[in-house]
């Protein structure tokens, strides 16, 4: 049963923006906190931002401070602008829910969609 929906990747040149979606579908787990990961070939899946219930914190990976923004809406929707896309963005993202330990930690998450790919060109 899929819960959690990425949608927006998609290929743009070094410089552009892109906007990705997370649709969430379910209503077993916990959204108090929602968080987007990103994991490329070879590499770990890393923490790239995480938001609060209703946006009253946010906090960012430090490859992505400054460019990305994480945001929801009342109707249980997260957003993580990109802005300012570098080719070392290049990954699958995904976005990830149900979580009450280190943020930063995917193992600490549990629940997960599917993922987008998001391709910067130089």
């Amino acid at each position: 049963q899929v819960q959690l929906v990425e949608s927006g990747g998609g290929l743009v040149q070094a410089g552009g923006s892109l906007r990705l979606s997370c649709a969430d579908s379910g209503r077993t787990f916990s959204r108090d906190v929602m968080g987007w990961f990103r994991q490329s070939p070879g590499k770990e899946r890393e923490f790239v931002a995480a938001i609060t219930w209703r946006g009253a914190s946010t906090l960012y990976g430090d490859s992505v401070a400054g460019r990305f923004t994480i945001s929801r809406d009342h109707q249980d929707m997260v957003y993580l602008q990109m802005n300012s896309l570098k080719p070392e963005d290049t990954a699958i993202y995904y976005c990830a829910a149900d979580t009450d330990g280190d943020y930063t930690r995917s193992d600490d998450w549990r629940v997960w969609g599917q993922g987008t790919q998001v391709t910067v060109s130089s």
